[in-house]
């Protein structure tokens, strides 16, 4: 049996789906229950893989900012990363987390330890310009490739970012204000362009590409949601 899952398109919804459910499973017990600013590690922790910090030597694509060891139940930090930002690190986390998530065949146990990994060039984008992070990682017209990769990001976006936690955090704010949204970056623990390419892709905001103006997006229902929904 292979170590990494036959390639498979998620959908939106269901990438939403596993991260949702694991915040759920997580609220239900006392050590895990999830808090913001949100430190992807407790999730780590849940799903008993560690995380360790350490120099990790660039191959012929460049740097690498981590990689996950899939037998080790191990996701390795690159300790370069530590003069990022902190969303950056907590993207990067959780980024693992969505490789082991959607493309781990977690029951594998025999096999050579094979490295997942990510470049440090990323900058942590939501479904933009992202590397692949398998043997053949690097800037690719391989859509299989690209799609891994979106899917990995995207799942951490959701993960640190769920729907209910976001309604909470815009209460009382105007969103098209930059002071509002670096209270909520503050206040989530994520990187100021994960939170605005989050709050677009629900329609809240609208920033035209290669400007800073912000305009107001449609608006959402004002009906009851479930903390993780």
């Amino acid at each position: 049996m292979s170590i990494f899952k036959p390639y498979c398109f998620y959908p939106k919804e269901s990438i939403e789906g596993l991260a949702n459910d694991i915040l759920m499973q997580m609220q239900k017990t006392r050590n895990f229950a999830p808090r913001w600013p949100f430190e992807a590690t407790m999730v780590a922790d849940f799903l008993d893989l560690g995380v360790v910090w350490d120099w990790i030597e660039p191959d012929e694509e460049g740097a690498i900012a981590a990689r996950i060891l899939p037998q080790q139940r191990l996701i390795e930090i690159n300790e370069q990363i530590l003069e990022k930002p902190p969303g950056f690190i907590e993207s990067t986390i959780a980024h693992e987390i969505g490789h082991w998530v959607l493309h781990i065949n977690q029951d594998a146990a025999d096999g050579d330890v094979e490295p997942l990994e990510l470049n440090l060039d990323n900058g942590g984008n939501t479904g933009q310009d992202v590397e692949e992070p398998f043997v053949c990682r690097g800037a690719s017209a391989d859509t299989k490739i690209a799609s891994i990769e979106w899917q990995a990001q995207y799942f951490a976006s959701c993960l640190l970012m769920p729907r209910g936690i976001l309604e909470e955090k815009r209460q009382g704010r105007d969103l098209t204000k930059w002071s509002h949204l670096y209270k909520m970056r503050d206040e989530l623990g994520v990187s100021i362009s994960n939170l605005t390419n989050r709050l677009q892709e629900f329609g809240w905001i609208y920033i035209p590409k290669g400007t800073r103006e912000i305009y107001a997006g449609k608006d959402v229902a004002n009906g009851q949601q479930r903390l993780f929904g």
